[in-house]
């Protein structure tokens, strides 16, 4: 079950670096604008803020692969953990205030690992 937990963080540790490549990096590109539901107009105007966003994306992802090379696993477990719980708070949140569908891909996959973490 360890091997299956620490393959779930690493891969929302890469979802959320992707996403901080969108939002940073991508935001006004076609890709960027369908992966969001942007017009180029608000996509512009949204520039800076989508950057910002995009930042704190990366931090999760900072902090699940900080709990996944850990030495001591006990406290890399209570990293992942924490950044999990990040994870699935800030999607809820996407959820309920940008797009509901940001429940079944941030969210949901986070308690899904915090499940995975706590059985391994």
């Amino acid at each position: 079950m360890s091997l299956i937990a620490q393959i779930l963080v690493g891969l929302i540790a890469l979802l959320h670096l992707y996403i901080m490549v969108l939002e940073m990096f991508l935001w006004t590109t076609p890709r960027g604008l369908k992966a969001f539901g942007q017009t180029r107009e608000s996509a512009e105007a949204s520039k800076t803020l989508a950057a910002n966003q995009g930042l704190y994306n990366g931090f999760l992802a900072a902090g699940l692969i900080w709990g996944l090379v850990q030495p001591d696993r006990e406290i890399g477990r209570q990293i992942e953990m924490f950044f999990l719980a990040c994870v699935a708070v800030a999607g809820l949140y996407g959820a309920v205030t940008a797009k509901r569908s940001i429940l079944f891909v941030q969210t949901v996959p986070a308690v899904v690992a915090m499940i995975a973490v706590m059985l391994a």
